[in-house]
């Protein structure tokens, strides 16, 4: 007698469920074009953000009314309190969009203050409003003060190297996110759901495989899924909209790979969903709860930053804020693993949870 492969049995549930998921037009939706609707609009937009931050060199006098007038400035974040080199790592990057320098001049003769002011072609449109807020300043000190100079203060303005952040660098990675959190969340607890209502998964349980091996197999399915989903948004936002993949093809399999990892964290979501819910109606609302809020605060469709202080704490706990900027430091900033350790090791905690919930909430019918 041939001894029951677990191994085989496993693939054999893998193979039926991915063929009942490619059949489903929800699942298509909201893995594929659902997102990729929203990548083919934010794609054609310009970059239009208004967080303006200015880092503040450590040569920089403060004891003066520029840096007052900056400091209390509407729409201006001052960062003083970073290593220069920090600062100029943040401006190749992105992360910030200038750094200042305000120096006094010796010479009495001349403007009282010398403002120099690097900006980066990673934030290229967010530099240049500030550059026009900096000059508008600068005009106004000038007009005020009538010196026999005619200059209380001058601008002087250069660019650093770096790389062209772009709308579709932000879009992509949050749609990402979004069609893995709804492919997990949605998909996963309206199947496990109508397969214990249908009786398929009590069936399972007279069969000689284990609970461990019909979860994988299920998880197995919607991951290789979700990962074509993946390949395709990326794809389509490189060669379409010049989306960054800073080492190329190295980058898009790190990218493939926090995919993975964090489906795997949000079909836990799922498969708890499943087990609660009492009747099929029971599941959209038990997932909105869920889902809405990571759409709306984990950075997905617009910064973090832009939310008010008291929220951004909320928006620090959720699993999907840790996914998107993970996969945003990787795509623009040629981030390895090693640098995203933080992130892995919340998504890692947040799979802890959720599966020792879906253990506990798992029923056969």
């Amino acid at each position: 007698m041939n001894k029951y492969s677990q191994l085989h049995a496993m693939l054999a549930v893998s193979k039926a469920s991915f063929r009942s998921i490619t059949r489903s037009p929800s699942a298509v939706v909201f893995t594929l074009l659902f997102p990729l609707i929203f990548i083919l609009v934010f794609g054609f937009l310009e970059n239009s953000g208004v967080q303006l931050d200015l880092g503040i060199h450590s040569a920089t006098e403060k004891n003066n009314e520029v840096f007052q007038l900056l400091k209390n400035a509407p729409g201006i974040h001052l960062i003083d309190d970073e290593p220069d080199a920090d600062l100029y790592s943040d401006l190749e990057k992105g992360r910030i969009d200038a750094v200042l320098t305000i120096r006094m001049n010796p010479d009495t003769t001349g403007p009282k203050y010398f403002l120099e002011m690097q900006t980066s072609a990673a934030s290229m449109d967010n530099g240049a409003v500030l550059r026009s807020v900096m000059e508008n300043m600068v005009n106004k000190l000038n007009l005020k003060e009538m010196k026999p100079s005619g200059r209380t203060a001058e601008l002087r303005q250069s660019q650093v190297s770096g790389r062209k952040y772009s709308s579709i660098d932000f879009i992509l990675p949050g749609q990402l996110g979004f069609s893995l959190l709804s492919t997990g969340v949605f998909g996963t607890a309206f199947v496990f759901y109508n397969l214990r209502q249908t009786l398929v998964i009590k069936r399972f349980f007279a069969t000689p495989i284990r609970k461990p091996f019909i979860i994988v197999g299920e998880a197995l399915s919607r991951l290789v899924f979700a990962i074509l989903g993946a390949i395709v948004l990326i794809a389509i936002g490189y060669f379409a909209f010049g989306f960054t993949l800073i080492h190329g093809f190295q980058t898009a399999l790190v990218m493939l790979l926090l995919s993975a990892m964090g489906l795997i964290v949000f079909m836990g979501f799922g498969f708890v969903i499943s087990g609660l819910a009492k009747n099929e109606s029971m599941i959209p609302p038990l997932a909105n709860i869920i889902t809405l809020p990571q759409f709306l605060l984990s950075g997905t469709f617009f910064p973090i930053d832009a939310f008010p202080n008291w929220l951004q704490p909320i928006c620090h706990i959720l699993p999907l804020t840790y996914l998107n900027d993970a996969l945003r430091k990787v795509a623009f900033e040629g981030a390895g693993l090693f640098d995203i350790s933080n992130h892995l090791f919340v998504i890692f905690i947040w799979g802890v949870v959720v599966y020792s919930l879906a253990v506990r909430f798992f029923k056969w019918e």
